[in-house]
């Protein structure tokens, strides 16, 4: 029988292994009043799921403690791990350490073999999806994540010399605010124009939360060829659909990942330092080739006698009928009673009432690379170009100087940093570098009072006494 520590062993390690990295830090930053002398935060974080939590996780690290996560799901349901996704397992390698920080006990692996050991671990090939939750929820906990849950931001606007937080549960200040809210941080689930029309219930993008029992029986269309048309394919499948059609626009499902086939810690570390074209080029590039399904999750959607897959059939039209819905291409039309568009999230500020103070001053990469550069790729285009510390930048400087005290440690950040907000594996590097950002831009900020601090200390080290001097004897 493999041996099992047990959780309660395994946080008496972590906490040795964060006494053994002198963690966390003593406290340093400087007391914040709010106009009435109510309480700022120093970082209030919008999303509490893996971006949150490892930001939370490396300020914290920093010596930052005043820091409270916001999301809009209940208590242990953050991000879409048991919400909207649907894979059966992660897609990403089990060995990759996450949001662990450099820490070994709060990895996937160290969390998983104190419950189920090391031979559990090596017959394991993907970690399962509800797990990841689990592991998340643990996460959250060990590394005192101040979250409050059921709770919309509806606005952010600046107030002094700092930003005002409206939510749905009151009024927060907050010297700094990171927009860590995954995949539609800064717009929303991108169902095509020929299918908004549509009632839900007989349309739905892969993003929406709803009951995929009631699949069952129906004929299901799902529209896309990335990992997520092919979950919901399955999902349907699974649940027992009478027929599940899969339209692919493109003449064949993608099967070169560009950004795995050429990943290296010199492109997570070094990706920042690019030129501007260059990074353009790399995700115009990538949007040429997006990233395929899994091999696994393909499999799982083929082995099923009533599921046909389609391709160079993209939707021009959705009408509604009489017992359904008519899906109509240009290699023919197909009736269903359900469609399923797996088809991505747009940037989108008119979408995001929560920014509208700061939409119109947020520069853009088409702002950068210019008109003639932007036609080409209108979805790249619009995501907002960020500065080193993922802090949003001027379209005119000094238009809107708070922009700077807002940051995107998001999915939409990828064309500035590269692919640490998109994922699992570079987690700790993106977070690592928002924190020491968030430091580099407080530190600024409070120069004079940490001028003040230097020149006020006068604690002594000794008392003058361990070594009094001795008369000099003078010789001729």
């Amino acid at each position: 029988m493999t041996h099992t520590s047990g959780l309660a062993a395994l946080e008496a390690e972590l906490e040795r292994q964060r006494t053994l990295l002198n963690l966390p830090p003593k406290a340093w930053m400087p007391a914040t009043d709010g106009p009435d002398g109510g309480d700022v935060l120093d970082v209030a974080v919008i999303g509490a799921g893996l971006c949150g939590l490892a930001a939370n996780l490396a300020l914290r690290m920093e010596g930052i403690f005043k820091v409270r996560l916001f999301d809009r799901a209940a208590k242990g349901r953050e991000g879409p791990w048991v919400t909207y996704a649907r894979m059966e397992t992660l897609r990403t390698v089990k060995e990759a350490a996450g949001p662990a920080m450099g820490i070994p006990a709060l990895t996937f692996r160290a969390w998983f073999e104190a419950q189920w050991g090391e031979d559990a671990w090596v017959r394991m090939e993907l970690a399962p999806r509800t797990m990841w939750m689990d592991y998340m929820n643990w996460f959250a906990r060990v590394t005192e994540a101040d979250i409050v849950n059921d709770c919309d931001v509806e606005g952010i606007a600046p107030e002094g010399n700092l930003l005002r937080l409206t939510t749905t549960q009151g009024t927060v200040l907050a010297r700094r605010v990171v927009i860590a809210t995954g995949l539609d941080a800064m717009g929303a689930p991108r169902l095509p124009a020929v299918a908004r029309h549509i009632p839900k219930g007989k349309v739905y993008h892969s993003a929406d939360v709803f009951d995929t029992k009631t699949l069952k029986g129906k004929r299901v269309v799902v529209v896309g060829a990335g990992a997520s048309a092919m979950d919901n394919a399955a999902t349907a499948l699974e649940e027992g659909c009478a027929r599940l059609d899969l339209l692919v626009r493109r003449p064949a499902i993608p099967v070169i990942d560009k950004f795995t086939g050429t990943g290296s810690r010199g492109m997570t570390s070094g990706y920042l330092g690019l030129p501007d074209r260059v990074k353009w080029e790399i995700m115009n590039e990538g949007d040429r080739f997006p990233v395929p399904p899994p091999k696994h999750s393909v499999e799982r959607v083929a082995r099923h006698d009533n599921a046909f897959l389609h391709v160079g059939a993209p939707v021009t039209g959705v009408e509604e009928t009489a017992d359904g819905i008519r899906i109509v291409t240009p290699k023919g039309a197909l009736a269903a009673d359900v469609a399923i568009f797996a088809t991505g999230f747009g940037i989108d500020l008119a979408e995001r009432p929560e920014l509208a103070a700061f939409a119109p001053h947020i520069r853009t990469w088409g702002d950068v690379m210019g008109a003639e550069k932007a036609v080409e790729n209108p979805g790249l285009a619009a995501h907002p170009y960020l500065g080193p510390d993922f802090a949003f930048l001027e379209k005119r400087e000094g238009a809107c100087p708070a922009l700077s005290k807002l940051t995107c440690f998001a999915y939409p950040s990828v064309p500035s940093h590269g692919k640490v907000t998109s994922g699992i594996p570079s987690s700790s590097e993106g977070a690592r570098r928002l924190a020491s950002g968030l430091v580099r831009s407080f530190m600024a900020e409070d120069a004079e009072i940490h001028l003040a601090r230097f020149r006020d200390y006068d604690r002594p080290d000794m008392t003058g006494e361990e070594w009094l001097p001795s008369d000099l004897a003078m010789t001729a």
